[in-house]
């Protein structure tokens, strides 16, 4: 899935914010459930997209870890852009190795999407609207006023790791997937 979302995702309109046909994506959510061989290169990017935010949703705890949750909400209010920085790749060190390794893939593909934000229209601020939640939920559920604050500075989070994400992951990060 990432490796298409890194090879359509940079000149396709809104990935991430458009879905994809719902009946298709139910059908192959259960293929790759049964575990099934899927061929995502012949579905839609939209359906791709739907199907890769739908997988970081159903990892337990989720993927930046919501026993990690406050120390994440938080780490944008303090310091200066340097310490932000410091305090992001401190968390990361705190997930376990199979987070972090996709979490590289991950903003791999949104920064090469954000850096065609011209043609796709997804820059930096709209990728993270769409992904944020998908990334990372309270451990306790809450309410909708709450919930709303919540995604606002989760969102402000991950908008500021795409737009950071060589200094906080490595500048290896643009080369992750090699020449597709």
């Amino acid at each position: 899935m990432l490796s298409l979302l890194y090879q359509e995702g940079p000149s396709t309109k809104g990935i991430f914010r458009r879905s994809g046909s719902a009946k298709t994506f139910k059908e192959l959510k259960e293929k790759l459930d049964a575990g099934s061989e899927v061929d995502l290169a012949r579905e839609s990017i939209f359906v791709t997209a739907s199907l890769f935010k739908d997988f970081l949703r159903n990892i337990p705890g989720s993927i930046l870890s919501s026993q990690l949750c406050d120390k994440w909400v938080s780490v944008l209010d303090q310091g200066n852009h340097e310490e932000k920085i410091k305090s992001i790749q401190r968390l990361i060190e705190h997930l376990p190795r199979a987070n972090v390794v996709l979490l590289r893939y991950i903003f791999g593909v949104l920064h090469v999407i954000e850096m065609q934000s011209e043609e796709n229209q997804m820059n930096a601020f709209n990728l993270a609207v769409c992904i944020a939640p998908s990334l990372l939920w309270p451990p306790v559920s809450s309410t909708p006023d709450i919930e709303s604050e919540f995604i606002k500075k989760i969102s402000s989070l991950v908008q500021f790791l795409i737009e950071n994400c060589c200094r906080i992951f490595g500048d290896e990060i643009t080369s992750l997937f090699g020449e597709i």
